[in-house]
């Protein structure tokens, strides 16, 4: 989008991007050709604060209102010169053969993904977020394919065997 012209400032593009970039699917090729899901992220856009205090009027000494004008300058630099736009966090990693579901999907996220399922798909989706995230049993080594039911073929490096 710099190349083209649409943005002039690399902030503001990546701002843009994490906006409406909710996931990212890395895919992986492995020696043989075959590509496959090496992982899944959620893009987490991170909501501006207000972090300014307005305390300086509670000083009744000129020391006391410099260091909260000081506090709030730094906060003021902070967001201009090296404000993060988002976080990231895998979903599902392929690791050893399988996938492996990481951590649960953010509340925001999950709500957009309800409001477009229709009434079988969001049953479906509800026991899979009650059986996967819902007791905390993140890091658990689950099949993954598109029944859920089979098992997925393995690809990529087999596991390391230990001497």
């Amino acid at each position: 989008m710099l190349r083209t012209g649409v943005f002039k400032n690399e902030k503001t593009a990546e701002e843009q991007v994490v906006q409406v970039l909710n996931f990212d699917i890395h895919l992986q090729k492995d020696f043989r050709g075959k590509r496959y899901v090496e992982r899944i992220t959620e893009c987490i856009p991170i909501e501006e604060k207000n972090e300014y205090t307005f305390d300086h009027r509670k000083e009744t000494t000129l020391e006391g209102k410099f260091d909260k004008f000081f506090d709030n300058a730094t906060h003021y630099f902070e967001k201009i010169t090296d404000r993060k736009l988002y976080t990231y966090r895998n979903i599902l990693e392929y690791v050893d053969g399988e996938y492996l579901i990481t951590n649960p999907i953010t509340e925001a996220n999950l709500k957009g993904m309800r409001e477009n399922m229709d009434e079988s798909d969001l049953e479906q989706f509800e026991r899979f977020i009650e059986r996967h995230w819902k007791k905390e049993k993140i890091k658990e080594t689950i099949p993954v394919s598109a029944t859920i039911e089979s098992q997925p073929k393995k690809r990529g490096r087999k596991p390391k065997k230990e001497a």
